[in-house]
């Protein structure tokens, strides 16, 4: 159920595609290396408004975080783009799970991610994105997205 209730609140705020605030986006491409920038900026702008929520509740639960922990929140859903869903179709990818090339892709996005960012973002986001390591930091990105 807690999941169920997970998706439903993902859903609704990730409804408008309108783009972030300059102020918002400044804020991303001084936390992120330029590649790592670039990779973000080609999310859709609901995606982005998601990685910022995740980041700053991300903040909230772990304070200390390093730059390569905080890219990590940022960055933790770039491997999305590649499935190329729209809202509605990521709604009926997550209920129906992984039936399909392109659904598979949408639910392998945190291996995806790791293997775009391999070579430009540091080990710590890599492990961190990809979920190779279970710390207080992965615990933390982890409740960040249960939003």
């Amino acid at each position: 159920m807690k999941n169920l209730w997970h998706l439903i609140k993902r859903a609704v705020t990730s409804f408008s595609n309108d783009p972030l605030s300059g102020a918002d986006v400044a804020r991303v491409e001084r936390l992120l290396l330029l590649e790592e920038f670039e990779i973000w900026w080609s999310m859709q702008p609901r995606d982005q408004r998601h990685s910022l929520q995740v980041h700053e509740r991300f903040m909230r639960f772990y304070p200390p975080a390093k730059r390569t922990e905080q890219a990590a929140a940022l960055l933790h859903d770039v491997g999305k783009t590649v499935s190329g869903l729209g809202w509605f179709l990521r709604i009926v990818a997550t209920l129906v799970g992984p039936r399909g090339a392109v659904f598979a892709l949408y639910h392998d996005h945190e291996n995806i991610a790791v293997q775009m960012l391999q070579g430009i973002s540091e080990q710590r986001t890599l492990e961190l994105i990809g979920g190779a390591v279970e710390d207080a930091v992965m615990v933390a990105l982890r409740d960040a997205d249960e939003i």
